[in-house]
């Protein structure tokens, strides 16, 4: 492993491990045979100087990722293969480091000077590993110009570029068609209609909506499109707008359109209820559509916008890539070059049930009738958590927040001033 200049190495070891959230299985399925390397790939080989390195061996590039799923690993290692074929001048290998296990690696690595070139992290992590001083400053460097600017900003800290969008997700709002017609219901669009529709179909059996509401960063994740829905953010929520939005999550379990299990269920577990039919209505994300069509091809089922207060809103979930300075730069960037195109985007995205950060493939990657089309529509709405160092503790303040609604040991005003003092004395 070649040597890193490392800065701020005592701030690396202080970062500990985070909890993954908000990036979705996209199943196991085998890789389809490799094909060619495009044209326009092999013109930016050449411009790159794509002669093998002096001695005619070719310069080692490491790629870290922390991807458990098999589909996962086996669609990056085509794409790293189908690169190495296209080019003599770098070779790629890819290791698996367990999410639980990232941070502190990538921390260790840093005061070992042993660190990969490329790292591809969780988004709302990202902030907390530009504090490290490990990833390069991509600004000027990579053409992020046409990417959805809630990717971006999850990777940009005071105004510099550390690192380039992967691939995105974000979360909508499922329902059970036959449900909503048998009851005579129309799509809601704004929380009003979404009470009243949630009512209208819930049943002894049935409850209207579910969405994951664990005390934890997954329970984050599915509750700040309702905060800011009402026009309140992350860091300021002891307001008419923040408690308004706990009121509004209290409401869904006090008119009973919402059970309270909802506080053990995870985003996986509110899928399961709804494919069980036990749930009308789900918050969830696109992971979920691989899964639920191979598992309950008969349901009839569709997507929309989360419905709004006073504006749309969703949240952004995902991965992305960041470059470690002191490492092969030019390596890195050439493989992302490659990486990034059209065609390897398009089909590392299919396997995992994400849609391309890049809009203008997001624009022509699925037909007008895909349930991943809502998806795409509602990334114009979502937002980063973060960017912010501290984010995991801003996010336990939040999550603590609406469970203390949820299960009736707090009132919404109460619960918004406790968690606004914690922040406050996190971020001032």
């Amino acid at each position: 492993m070649k040597k890193r200049k490392i800065t701020a190495l005592l701030t690396a070891l202080a970062v500990t491990a985070g909890i993954l959230t908000g990036c979705g299985a996209g199943g196991n399925e085998s890789a389809p045979a490799a094909d060619n390397a495009p044209a326009a790939q092999e013109s930016a080989k050449e411009e790159s100087g794509g002669e093998a390195a002096s001695g005619g061996e070719a310069q080692a590039i490491t790629i870290w990722y922390y991807w458990e799923t098999e589909g996962h690993q086996v669609a990056l290692d085509q794409v790293i293969q189908e690169y190495n074929g296209s080019q003599n001048q770098y070779e790629v290998t890819a290791k698996y480091v367990p999410f639980a296990d990232f941070k502190k690696q990538l921390s260790i690595g840093a005061s070992a000077d042993e660190l990969p070139d490329i790292a591809i992290l969780d988004s709302p992590d990202h902030a907390s590993y530009v504090e490290m001083g490990i990833f390069e400053d991509l600004t000027g460097k990579f053409d992020v110009s046409n990417y959805y600017e809630g990717t971006v900003n999850s990777c940009t800290v005071d105004g510099k570029l550390y690192g380039v969008p992967f691939g995105a997700n974000c979360l909508a709002l499922y329902f059970n068609e036959d449900m909503l017609t048998q009851a005579g219901c129309s799509v809601p669009t704004t929380w009003d209609e979404l009470m009243e529709t949630a009512k209208a179909l819930t049943t002894d059996s049935v409850t209207g909506l579910a969405l994951c509401s664990v005390q934890n960063e997954e329970g984050t994740f599915n509750f700040v499109p309702w905060l800011w829905s009402t026009g309140a953010t992350s860091y300021d929520i002891n307001n008419e707008n923040g408690i308004r939005a706990l009121t509004y999550i209290q409401n869904l379990i006090n008119e009973g359109v919402m059970s309270k299990e909802c506080i053990n269920w995870t985003q996986g577990d509110v899928m399961n209820q709804f494919i069980s039919g036990n749930v009308a209505m789900m918050e969830n994300g696109p992971w979920q559509i691989p899964t639920m069509q191979a598992e309950a091809p008969e349901l009839n089922w569709k997507v929309t916008l989360i419905p709004k207060d006073a504006e749309y809103a969703s949240v952004l979930g995902g991965e992305n890539y960041a470059v470690i300075n002191g490492g092969n730069v030019d390596g890195a960037l050439d493989f992302l070059t490659y990486a990034t195109s059209e065609e390897k985007v398009k089909f590392m995205m299919d396997k995992f049930g994400y849609i391309s950060a890049d809009k203008t493939i997001a624009e022509s990657q699925f037909a007008a009738d895909s349930p991943y089309q809502p998806f795409v529509e509602e990334l114009n709405y979502a937002m980063p958590r973060g960017p912010l160092a501290e984010w995991p503790s801003v996010s336990d303040a939040i999550s603590l927040a609406f469970n203390q609604v949820i299960t009736g040991t707090a009132t919404p005003e109460d619960a918004a001033a406790q968690a606004q003092a914690t922040i406050d004395g996190i971020v001032k």
